[in-house]
């Protein structure tokens, strides 16, 4: 059989037209994510998340999303977000005529999403809610403990010169009663280290932990926590339900020089009332990571400024007010938990699988 001839220019080209299809075809397939509102301290684990998924494009910006900065996603199959802003209509907008519905937050909080755009728009949301309960439980209980033993007071005093004692005399937090509202992954945590301190536990939450209740924690309702609580902690969601859950009624139920500590939503307290059990010594003390008007100020320089917010100001400048910008969460392993399983969740949206933590749009 005689041998054929070889034309190697043809070769070349069918191999390189192979070749070719072969790579568009590839990337025809390649999922692609796109993040937004990135920080530093964020930008490792992306890195992380990406080097253990070569098969997915990942990019990512430093900007918010907004109906302006939606446009930075286009080509992409899925967002992972997190923002104080609200995700407005327009914004949700903007991002489906990307094509883009598959959106994983990497928070807990879903309040500030327009679900009924959502929902018309077809998205698929999930959040991370559990990504380290101890992170908010400890800034809490810290901050509790401190708010006893007055340290602010102390730490004002020391830099002064002043080093006497009185009258700046604490309380052990042994010797309170510790009233948690919320008995979630947050609230038992906080429940354990307050225990820890030796001090008496006691539990409000509608939906009961059938192992909690076994043990006796909870009472009947909420009048009843605020009636023996030296200190009351906030471990629950901002719904409809919630708002302003702690007002001048509440506060009126509760034992005089109570401690009230929000590491948790700040639309649960009214914060003028706050101020007015502040000011009438009704409230011994009040610890706030969350505050309602938070949008735009927390995570921002004020130095050098003028301060925004007449009404923080004034607590901020309260000695027995501990402020902190919505930070109870902000530990090395909490911020690593939320970014890789907020990509993980992504990832399993766009390929069409079922996400670990969806979240219910309606």
């Amino acid at each position: 059989m005689a041998e054929m001839d070889v034309n190697p220019e043809l070769v070349k080209k069918i191999v390189k037209q192979v070749l070719a299809q072969s790579t568009s075809k590839d990337s025809a397939n390649t999922k692609k994510i796109f993040a937004f509102s990135i920080r530093k301290d964020e930008v490792p684990y992306v890195k992380e998340w990406a080097e253990n998924h070569p098969e997915v494009e990942v990019e990512y910006t430093d900007e918010l999303l907004t109906p302006k900065t939606a446009a930075k996603a286009k080509g992409a199959d899925g967002v992972v977000v997190y923002q104080q802003l609200d995700y407005t209509p327009e914004t949700l907008q903007a991002l489906a005529d990307e094509g883009i519905t598959k959106m994983s937050l990497r928070n807990v909080g879903v309040d500030n999403i327009d679900m009924a755009k959502a929902k018309e728009l077809g998205f698929e949301i999930t959040n991370v809610p559990v990504y380290s309960p101890n992170a908010i439980a400890e800034h809490a209980a810290i901050q509790t403990a401190r708010i006893l033993r007055q340290t602010k007071v102390l730490d004002k005093k020391i830099a002064n010169g002043d080093l006497r004692w009185a009258p700046t005399i604490g309380r052990e937090v042994r010797d309170q009663t510790i009233g948690v509202i919320g008995t979630g992954h947050i609230g038992r945590v906080y429940m354990q280290i307050m225990e820890g301190f030796g001090a008496k536990v006691i539990a409000y939450d509608p939906f009961e932990n059938p192992e909690l209740k076994k043990q006796g924690y909870y009472v009947d309702s909420l009048d009843d926590l605020y009636a023996q609580a030296d200190v009351i902690s906030l471990h629950v969601p901002a719904t409809k339900e919630n708002f302003h859950m702690i007002d001048k009624d509440a506060i009126a139920k509760m034992k005089d020089n109570v401690v009230i500590v929000n590491c948790s939503r700040g639309a649960l307290v009214d914060t003028d009332a706050v101020i007015e059990g502040l000011d009438s010594g009704k409230i011994f003390g009040f610890v706030m990571d969350t505050y309602e008007d938070e949008v735009g100020i927390f995570n921002e320089d004020w130095r050098g400024k003028e301060f925004p917010d007449k009404r923080l100001k004034d607590l901020i400048d309260r000695s027995n007010v501990l402020v902190t910008p919505h930070t109870a969460f902000y530990t090395t392993h909490a911020v690593r938990n939320m970014v890789l399983n907020a990509f993980d969740n992504n990832l399993e949206l766009i390929n069409g699988e079922e996400a670990d933590t969806p979240v219910k749009v309606n």
